[in-house]
């Protein structure tokens, strides 16, 4: 799916709202402690499902990382002009879930093979990647590619990126929590995109 048609299908889902955004840090905490990753895989709000549901795990925030322009609008990100992938920043407690789990759980819901592109949304706003942290972030997910390069599961070269974390910049309040309030958009966009059948493709039944 072409940028354009991704954000018609967004207007078609969504409910009128007015667009608003805020400049976050990387010290963004939604007022909570913990740890914090960061990470792109296609959708946001499908990618915040994913880290919601993992136990440890106190926040998960849509947003824009990787790009060149300051304060982002979703219409500048999803035309595929700022560099920006379309990603979540995920705020966790350290004594209950590890970063390993939480890259676990990232490489098992991307499809790792396939460049600028995940699933029906194509363009480099919608690339894979880690946003590492530090040496021992960056330590982690290296080992975490380099044994998913080895899965005998995947026969092309594996593509995700890693990268060094930048500016974070949360999504316009309508993307947050997206799969909550309104499931049946939500349930109808996940389905359409193919998301489920590709990644049981690449890496089996769950």
């Amino acid at each position: 799916m072409n940028p354009i048609a991704r954000t018609k299908l967004c207007v078609v889902l969504m409910l009128p709202v007015v667009l608003a955004g805020a400049l976050v840090s990387i010290g963004h905490a939604a007022d909570q402690s913990g740890g914090k990753a960061y990470f792109a895989g296609g959708c946001f709000w499908c990618m915040e499902e994913v880290f919601e549901k993992v136990p440890g795990v106190l926040s998960v925030t849509s947003g824009y990382m990787g790009g060149r322009v300051e304060r982002p609008t979703y219409e500048q990100v999803s035309a595929g002009g700022t560099g920006h992938a379309e990603s979540v920043e995920v705020v966790y407690d350290p004594t209950k879930v590890s970063y390993q789990v939480l890259l676990d759980a990232f490489w098992h819901n991307v499809d790792p093979v396939t460049p600028n592109a995940q699933f029906c949304d194509h363009g480099s706003q919608y690339r894979a990647v880690i946003f590492y942290q530090g040496e021992e972030q960056q330590r982690l997910a290296e080992e975490s590619k380099r044994a998913i390069e080895q899965s005998p599961r995947l026969s092309q070269p594996v593509v995700t990126e890693l990268t060094k974390a930048s500016q974070f910049y949360p999504a316009e309040d309508y993307h947050q929590d997206f799969y909550k309030k309104n499931p049946v958009r939500y349930k109808f966009y996940k389905f359409n995109c193919g998301r489920a059948q590709r990644l049981e493709e690449v890496w089996g039944a769950p």
